[in-house]
């Protein structure tokens, strides 16, 4: 048996060893695969590439349905890109031929685009959105958009959920989720899981598969990538709202240049961004990194982990602070929202202490305690502190009573 035959075969989609860049392209035209394969900046198409530890990897067969239908879309060949400038302007152009933006948002999208394709240098990343009723435009931003990210994997919330984790898993590109909203808005659904584990590097989702012997085995998926998500409405999950940067469609009559049915020409234009994209990746991911100095003093850490992944690739100073001044009214918002939920939570659980059984007194300690163990894992902790500043908000009296703060059940059943 020659040294060729020992070598294990491996079906590949894209892979990074060291300086060497592996990514999986395709030619509908010949209905062919291969690896543009990237070394020291120079890149070269190979059917295979051999590793030293007797790995050999080759491409995924054209054949596969999720090749074969786009429902993956990939690049056939890289094409130089220019500089990163002259990309970010052609993106803008192709989205503002085919979808309605803000002018920020637009410019915020093909940043977006770019983070898509480097998205592995980072260990947070944020998430885009598009939320607008029927008729509003947001589907059509993610086609758009989601054609030209990096390995854009289309599905709906309709979908059945398996082969969203396996395709996550093995392409390791962008979700483009529409209609996120229409059977996935509770927390425990597996597509949430995806988006609240899958914006962070090492927190694969893990499920229960049956093995050929019909035993049970758990198995864990990386569903870590960028994601693209278009609905109606919002999550009740505040930690995940925090993950996106939305654009409100439909707030504005459409510009009379944006046609109404997508022609034929936006496959073409699409496909050559995805190549100029692919040469961006092979020749610019080694020089990708987090720009710390960016980080924003005056928001949350939970915004600024992942706000910072795309300020690092934001060169325009003043497009930088219209970004800040977007997730500082992000922030405002957030916070007076959990604020509101902070307070619901404290009367809840206030409520169900005093009931008519309950104690003549509870300790503000004891009062913090009860709710957050009436939360679940995304809301945020009370502190006694708190509780005292969401009762001194309802003028509900303070009493001390043995070196403790505590509220009386006469003095909430009067007040609330």
């Amino acid at each position: 048996m020659n040294q060729r035959n020992e070598r294990k075969i491996v079906p590949t989609v894209s892979r990074v060893i060291g300086g060497v860049v592996v990514e999986l392209v395709y030619d509908s035209s010949k209905e062919r695969t291969a690896f543009a394969v990237s070394r020291k900046n120079q890149w070269t198409i190979e059917q295979s590439v051999e590793l030293s530890n007797g790995l050999t990897l080759v491409p995924y067969a054209p054949s596969n349905n999720l090749i074969r239908h786009n429902c993956v879309v990939l690049p056939c060949e890289p094409q130089h890109h220019g500089d990163r400038e002259t990309l970010l302007s052609e993106i803008e152009s192709y989205l503002r031929r085919y979808v309605d933006f803000s002018p920020l948002f637009e410019r915020i999208a093909a940043h977006y685009t770019l983070l898509t394709w480097v998205f592995d240098c980072f260990n947070e990343l944020p998430y885009l959105r598009f939320r607008g009723d029927y008729g509003s435009g947001k589907t059509r931003a993610l086609i758009a958009l989601g054609s030209i990210a990096y390995k854009g994997f289309f599905a709906s919330g309709a979908s059945t959920v398996s082969p969203i984790f396996h395709t996550l898993d093995r392409f390791r590109g962008t979700l483009v989720l529409d209609e996120a909203d229409l059977r996935f808005s509770d927390k425990t659904a597996d597509v949430v899981k995806i988006l609240n584990n899958g914006n962070v590097q090492g927190l694969p989702v893990l499920r229960t598969l049956q093995n050929g012997n019909k035993e049970f085995n758990p198995a864990a998926f990386n569903v870590f990538g960028p994601k693209i998500v278009a609905m109606r409405g919002a999550f009740t999950d505040q930690a995940l709202e925090s993950r996106f940067l939305t654009e409100e469609m439909g707030m504005r009559p459409l510009r009379e240049n944006v046609p109404i049915a997508l022609p034929d020409a936006m496959r073409s234009e699409a496909l050559a961004l995805r190549n100029k994209l692919l040469h961006f990746r092979l020749t610019s991911l080694s020089g990708i990194k987090t720009e710390t100095s960016r980080v924003l003093a005056d928001i949350a850490p939970r915004l600024n982990q992942i706000a910072l992944p795309l300020l690092s690739l934001v060169g325009d100073a003043s497009l930088r602070e219209q970004i800040a001044s977007l997730l500082r009214r992000q922030h405002a918002r957030l916070t007076a929202q959990r604020a509101r939920s902070a307070k619901e939570r404290v009367i809840a659980a206030a409520n169900e202490i005093f009931r008519a059984s309950g104690p003549a007194t509870i300790a503000l300690r004891d009062l913090a305690h009860r709710t957050n163990a009436a939360g679940d894992e995304f809301d945020d902790p009370v502190s006694a502190r708190d509780v005292g500043k969401v009762l001194r908000a309802l003028s509900i009296p303070l009493q001390k009573s043995h070196g403790n703060m505590v509220i009386r059940k006469e003095d909430w059943k009067t007040m609330v």
